[in-house]
C-alpha cells in the first residue's frame, strides 16, 4: 500500500540555523520523489524530519488524512536506506533482513517465508548465511534496502543510498532500485546530491538551497525551464549570462537585447519586472558553431576558443567572447566536424528558441 505524503512549512532549526526553512511539498502515492541539492543545503534533515528521527520545529507531516509529527518513528509504517547501510556486523544477512519484522513480533515461520521472497527479488536467495563483510558494497546496498521493503513500508526513505559505489555500480543499482520501485508501487523519497541520478530516477525532484524549496517538477520540465540562477546552474552545465534589454515585443513574445553590444533576440512570456537587463540560461548543447558565413546573422557572436576538452560523444569548448564573460559549447559527434584548437577565433550561434530567462 503507497502513500500520500504532505509536508506543510516545514522548518527545523539546529540553534540559530534553519536547516529547513518552511518547506512544503505534496508527494503522490507512489511517486519517487527526490530531495536535491548540494550538501549541506538540508536535504537529508527534511528527510529525517519525515522518518522520526527529528520533530519540526514548526509545520506539519501527514501521510495521508493522519498527522504523524507526534507519532514515534518505530509507528510511522517507514522504511529507511541509509547512506552507509547501516548493516548489523554480527548478523547473518537472513538475520539483518528479519530484523523489523522480529521487531513486530511475527510468526517465525512468516519471517523466514517474507526474507526468502525479498531475498529472492534481489537476487541474493543463496547468501543468506554471510555475513555483511562477505558482501560486496553492491551486495550490501541492495541487503539494506531488502531489510527497509520486507516490512511492506507504506513510504520508502532513502539517503543517498548509492554513494558508496563506484560509477558503473551506481548506474545499475539505480536501475535496479527504480525498477523495484515500480513493481511495488511504494510510495518513495529519495535524497541525493547527484543530479543525473535524480534525473535518471524520479517521477519528480525538488531542489533544495540553504534549507529553501527552489523548485519542483519533473527532470525535463526543470533542464529544461529552470526557475532562477541556482537551479540552472546546479543542474547540468548552463551558461548564465547577464543580458541588457532593449525592448519587449508583446506581439511575438520577443525580447529584443544586447550581449556586449551584438543585439539578439529571445523568445520569451514577458519577464516579470523587465528591468535594463536580466538573466539568460544558454545550455552548452544549444549552442552551434558556425563558419564564417552563416546561414542568417540573428543571435551570432564571436569569440576566442580558450579551452578544448574531447569527452568521446563530445567535445567541450570554453569560448571567450568579451574581457569578462566565457561560455561553454559542447559540438556532439567529434567525428562529423573540424576541431578547432585554443586561440581560433570562432562563431557561434543560438536558436532564438533556445535560451531561457530566469530570475537572480
Amino acid at each position: 500500500m503507497s502513500m500520500l505524503v504532505s509536508l506543510r512549512n516545514i522548518t527545523k532549526k539546529f540553534g540559530q540555523l534553519k536547516a529547513v526553512d518552511d518547506v512544503s511539498i505534496l508527494i503522490e502515492e507512489g511517486d519517487f520523489f527526490t530531495l536535491l541539492g548540494p550538501s549541506g543545503c538540508g536535504k537529508t534533515t527534511l528527510l529525517r524530519t519525515v522518518a522520526g528521527f527529528y520533530n519540526p520545529d514548526a509545520g506539519d507531516i501527514y501521510f495521508g488524512d493522519t498527522r504523524i509529527n507526534d507519532i514515534p518513528a518505530h509507528k510511522r509504517g517507514t522504511g529507511m536506506v541509509f547512506q552507509n547501510y547501516a548493516l548489523f556486523p554480527h548478523m547473518s544477512v537472513f538475520d539483518n533482513v528479519a530484523y523489523g519484522l522480529r521487531a513486530k513480533k511475527l510468526h517465525s515461520r512468516e519471517i523466514t517465508t517474507k526474507v526468502k521472497e525479498i531475498l529472492e527479488r534481489i537476487q541474493l536467495e543463496e547468501y543468506g548465511d554471510r555475513f555483511p563483510s562477505q558482501l560486496s558494497g553492491g551486495q550490501q546496498q541492495r541487503v539494506a534496502l531488502a531489510r527497509a521493503l520486507v516490512i511492506s513500508p507504506q513510504v520508502l526513505l532513502m539517503d543517498e543510498p548509492l554513494s558508496n559505489l563506484d560509477a558503473k555500480l551506481r548506474v545499475s543499482m539505480r536501475e535496479e532500485i527504480k525498477r523495484m520501485q515500480k513493481e511495488l508501487g511504494i510510495t518513495t523519497i529519495y535524497v541525493t546530491h547527484d543530479q543525473e541520478e535524480a534525473m535518471a530516477v524520479s517521477d519528480r525532484i525538488a531542489i533544495i538551497n540553504l534549507g529553501r524549496l527552489e523548485q519542483i517538477g519533473n527532470a525535463f520540465d526543470i533542464y529544461m525551464q529552470p526557475k532562477n540562477r541556482f537551479v540552472a546552474g546546479f543542474i547540468g552545465n548552463s551558461n548564465i549570462m547577464k543580458i541588457d534589454v532593449n525592448s519587449y515585443d508583446d506581439g511575438e513574445s520577443l525580447l529584443h537585447a544586447e550581449i556586449e553590444g551584438t543585439k539578439i533576440f529571445v523568445k520569451t512570456d514577458r519577464p516579470h519586472g523587465v528591468r535594463d537587463w536580466v538573466y539568460m540560461s544558454l545550455r552548452p548543447e544549444w549552442i552551434r558553431i558556425v563558419g564564417d558565413t552563416p546561414e542568417d546573422e540573428i543571435n551570432v557572436l564571436s569569440g576566442t576558443v580558450t579551452g578544448v576538452t574531447f569527452l568521446g560523444s563530445i567535445i567541450r569548448y570554453k569560448i571567450r567572447y568579451s574581457d569578462k564573460q566565457v561560455i561553454t559549447i559542447d559540438v556532439h559527434d567529434p567525428r562529423a566536424t573540424e576541431i578547432n584548437k585554443e586561440g581560433d577565433i570562432i562563431n557561434f550561434q543560438f536558436g532564438v528558441d533556445s535560451p531561457v530567462i530566469i530570475e537572480e
